[in-house]
């Protein structure tokens, strides 16, 4: 037996697995894709309604910047509570409540909007779309084994880029023909449908912790791993994805808050332009994404070690992503800039699929929800820093351009030391080998 298949079976094998259709996997997952969507919708959302909030209320850059941060707060204080949440009941009606929290969330600012409003809602949203991501990621792995778990992450983690791609441009046009408030009501209604939908479709997969909990109210047996969390965060490949995945998300968030303006003031292009061209780099990344994941798992299933393609190929695509953010004060060309941003953003977003697969192999299933819930919340951390910390520069700059660009150049410089990190320490199957130890003298 291989050491992957020793670890599988210790730690997360459950005793007895249905056999699914690979249609209705795939089915929930688009599922849950459709959901993570609008997750980040309703954070793309404000970085279109940066110009037009300006504009009406006179906000400046620095409290956008601090409405974006104030989000990314609360979505890493409720992200650490995740291991807590996923115990109050089904993910079915987890992410159910989630998403109707998003819905109302949108609805202040439609009402009375203001600064103070707006930095409320936006942190109320934050806490409830904390829990979400490592939630989504549990109900989607629990219809795929662990060697498969590459692509599905990568379909859930491009949701990102269809907010991009898709989302985006239709929410710049809502805006620019209905008015900042309509693409708001849009998101709001939007999570109402979603949640329609999934209260008559899921069911918990053959992989995950709610069908290991099933087959032990059935027998008796406890399915509960001894191993800790501390244990699994102190990992080193949890500890070097966590600073890759960290310095990655800073600069997402900047690009959630700020790309749009970026391109309007500082390179000059018109406003449905700029909101269009959001989508750019997220086409890069869902090209990278969905080759290196579906080559991944195909090298994960022939048996070639994960250090490889869940740990130095997402780390040399960080690096690449560094090195093209700090080159960004130097080149002179609009177009330029943009071909720059597109390429090291693509090539930087292959860290989430391929490292939140990374942590669901070093875990046994039921401590899967927590440990990815701190995880993710220390990536999310970054959004902390990014979105304020870039408005302060933009408003200390001589001209935006310049502000934009040293913004990028500063997290670029965070995204190398990130990289680095995780091309020394990332290593799934050394470290699953030894939980795998760990579980087995805890259970003799």
């Amino acid at each position: 037996m291989s050491d992957l298949a020793s670890h599988e079976s210790v730690a997360r094998k459950p005793r007895d697995v249905p056999t699914d259709s690979r249609s209705k996997a795939w089915g929930l997952t688009a599922i849950l894709v459709a959901l993570y969507t609008v997750n980040y919708g309703d954070k793309v959302v404000l970085g279109l309604a940066a110009q037009p909030l300006r504009e009406e209320f006179g906000f400046t850059a620095s409290q956008i910047g601090l409405a974006g941060s104030i989000f990314f707060l609360a979505l890493t204080m409720s992200g650490l509570l995740t291991g807590v949440v996923s115990r109050w009941g089904a993910l079915k009606w987890i992410l159910a409540a989630l998403a109707i929290a998003w819905a109302l969330c949108m609805l202040p600012m439609i009402i009375a909007a203001s600064l103070a409003v707006l930095i409320v809602s936006r942190f109320l949203l934050g806490l409830f779309e904390g829990p979400s991501s490592a939630l989504i990621h549990t109900a989607t792995y629990s219809w795929h084994p662990v060697e498969k778990r590459a692509l599905p992450g990568a379909f859930i983690t491009s949701a990102a880029s269809i907010s991009k791609i898709l989302v985006a441009p239709a929410l710049g046009w809502v805006i620019v023909h209905h008015g900042w408030r309509a693409a708001f009501v849009a998101m709001s209604l939007t999570s109402v449908v979603w949640c329609a939908i999934w209260l008559g479709s899921w069911s918990p997969g053959p992989y995950g912790a709610e069908h290991d909990a099933s087959v032990a109210d059935h027998d008796g047996a406890s399915t509960a791993s001894a191993i800790r969390w501390i244990t699994l965060i102190k990992t080193p490949t949890f500890l070097g994805a966590a600073l890759a995945v960290f310095s990655f998300y800073t600069l997402t968030s900047v690009i959630l808050t700020w790309l749009p303006s970026y391109f309007e003031k500082g390179l000059g292009y018109s406003r449905l332009e700029a909101n269009t061209m959001f989508g750019i780099p997220s086409m890069v990344a869902l090209v990278a994404m969905f080759g290196t994941s579906f080559l991944g798992d195909r090298l994960m299933a022939r048996g070639v070690s994960s250090r490889i393609h869940r740990g130095l190929v997402p780390g040399f695509g960080l690096l690449a992503c560094g090195i093209a953010m700090v080159s960004l004060p130097y080149i002179g060309s609009p177009a330029m800039v943009v071909v720059l941003v597109s390429l090291g953003y693509g090539l930087g977003t292959i860290v989430f699929p391929l490292f939140n697969a990374a942590i669901s192999e070093i875990c046994p299933r039921d401590k899967l929800a927590g440990t990815l819930g701190i995880f993710l919340a220390f990536m999310t951390s970054g959004g902390l820093i990014g979105p304020y910390v870039a408005g302060r520069i933009v408003d200390a700059a001589t001209n935006p351009a310049d502000g934009y660009a040293l913004a990028f150049q500063l997290i670029g410089v965070l995204a190398l030391i990130g990289a680095s990190a995780a091309i020394v320490l990332v290593n799934p199957r050394r470290d699953a080998q030894k939980i795998d130890t760990l579980v087995r003298a805890a259970t003799q």
